[in-house]
């Protein structure tokens, strides 16, 4: 038989133990720190309890360890120097006295005490977060469901018999519904930002974060933000030039060789002397930047070169427009928006995946289809699904969702394949995942019941609920 159009829906909307989140009382501990982590805040309006504005470069990682919630977070409080050290989260002021905080050796590095609500400073830079939420709690508590880790045992879960025994009709449609709610997720999370910025600016903010990958994220979106706020029409040598300025990635040094890295090099800054007194407030820190681990196609100099071809074109929204709305033939989907994103060439990026990396024998593309896979999952059809809702135009949200679950599989990955391991023992029915949105159909049911259990499923009520549709 077939399914309800929303039983999924139905399944997530009760976890364990879940209640109504009260939007007059403190979110729980937990549903904090994500929106920190996150920054599900109006990132332009914050102030310290002592008045001083706040400029946040990178939230920190969240630490599971014992310690403080963030390490190696970067913050700027006023004209100040930027400060790289640790974040805490506490809902109350006084929680780090009651903590015992002050008196732990492990907290010397904190630089910042993120509250729910308070005005006691306790001698910590204090910021109060109650008042500065890009969205109402309920919301944000929807969109985060919940931030635990989930380490799996590399054995099958429970909900693998249940799974295993359901038709496969039924198993796509609770694939894809699973997958309609993720896209509605990121939807509402850039609806929330354009409400503040405007469509364009979420987009662009959307597109510098994906191109971020994990370790990179925010020091992008402080230059998404800052790129946004800036009126010039540049070329794209130009923007190279004022993005790589304003990354702090710059090397201080032109190299005394006279190969093509010295002389791109050379163009970079003399065009960005001319600005770097203009713009000598913004500048990031090369400590907002993790570098190691990264391959040499994902450094940031490079996907911001990419970027750089986008804003030049000063119409990116716009064509982005006309292909959504253009008649495309679904196996031609990927390659016609390919066509759109992707730069003719670039002098030096083309055939360098670094600033020192030799030439290639030949030219790279600036985007590959992994990462083309990625923006669309994450950002672009979430973007124009949230832009047709906002414009209650049902013809546009239909042609967005019917993208959406018609793109190809991406590239497989480690969360990917634990999901599969738990879920499956590792063998899925074969073409059970050819699509992407059966992907992220997959991660929001880890994100939705795994993500509240433990790695033997204790309390999961998704085997069950599988079982009874099954029944």
């Amino acid at each position: 038989m077939p399914l309800p159009s929303n039983l999924y829906s139905i399944w997530r909307a009760s976890p364990p133990g879940a209640g109504p989140l009260r939007e007059d009382g403190p979110p729980p501990e937990r549903l904090l720190q994500a929106i920190w982590q996150h920054q599900r805040v109006l990132r332009d309006t914050l102030t310290l309890a002592d008045g001083r504005t706040v400029r946040v470069l990178h939230p920190g990682f969240l630490n599971r360890e014992a310690g403080p919630d963030f390490r190696d977070a970067i913050v700027q409080f006023g004209s100040e120097t930027p400060l790289r050290g640790d974040v805490e989260v506490d809902l109350a002021t006084s929680g780090w006295r009651a903590h015992r905080h002050d008196v732990n050796p492990n907290f010397r590095a904190v630089v910042l005490h993120v509250v729910w609500d308070g005005s006691d400073t306790d001698g910590l830079p204090t910021l109060s977060l109650k008042s500065r939420l890009d969205a109402p709690l309920g919301e944000l508590s929807e969109w985060f469901g919940g931030e635990d880790s989930w380490r799996g045992g590399g054995l099958a879960g429970k909900c693998y018999g249940p799974l295993h025994e359901l038709p496969r009709e039924q198993l796509d449609a609770i694939l894809q519904q699973a997958a309609l709610v993720r896209l509605q997720l990121k939807a509402a999370q850039l609806a929330a930002r354009a409400r503040q910025c405007g469509w364009e600016q979420a987009l662009w903010e959307g597109l510098f974060t994906a191109l971020g990958y994990k370790h990179n994220v925010w020091p992008m979106r402080c230059l998404a933000e800052l790129a946004g706020a800036s009126s010039d029409k540049l070329t794209v040598e130009l923007w190279q030039a004022r993005l790589t300025g304003w990354s702090g990635l710059l090397p201080a040094e032109l190299p005394r060789s006279r190969g093509a890295d010295a002389e791109y090099l050379r163009q970079l800054w003399d065009a960005w002397w001319r600005e770097r007194e203009r713009f000598g407030e913004v500048i990031l820190p090369r400590a907002a930047w993790r570098m190691s681990g990264l391959r040499p196609a994902n450094q940031p100099l490079r996907r911001l070169a990419l970027a750089a071809h986008w804003l030049a074109s000063g119409d990116l929204p716009a064509r982005l427009d006309r292909w959504f709305t253009r008649e495309v033939p679904e196996a031609q989907l990927p390659g016609s928006l390919l066509e759109l994103l992707q730069p003719p060439g670039d002098d030096f990026w083309s055939w360098h995946w670094t600033l020192k990396s030799p030439r290639l024998k030949k030219p790279q593309p600036l985007l590959g289809d992994a990462r083309l896979t990625d923006l669309s999952m994450n950002v672009f059809f979430p973007w124009l699904w949230a832009r047709a809702s906002a414009r209650r135009n049902a013809q546009l949200r239909t042609a967005a969702q019917a993208r959406f679950l018609a793109w190809p599989a991406g590239e497989d990955n480690s969360a990917l394949r634990l999901a599969r391991e738990r879920l499956f023992a590792g063998s899925p029915p074969r073409g059970l995942f050819l699509r992407a949105s059966a992907q992220q159909g997959l991660l929001q049911i880890v994100r939705d019941f795994c993500e509240h259990s433990n790695a033997l499923c204790d309390e999961c009520r998704f085997p069950e609920l599988v079982r009874r549709v099954g029944a």
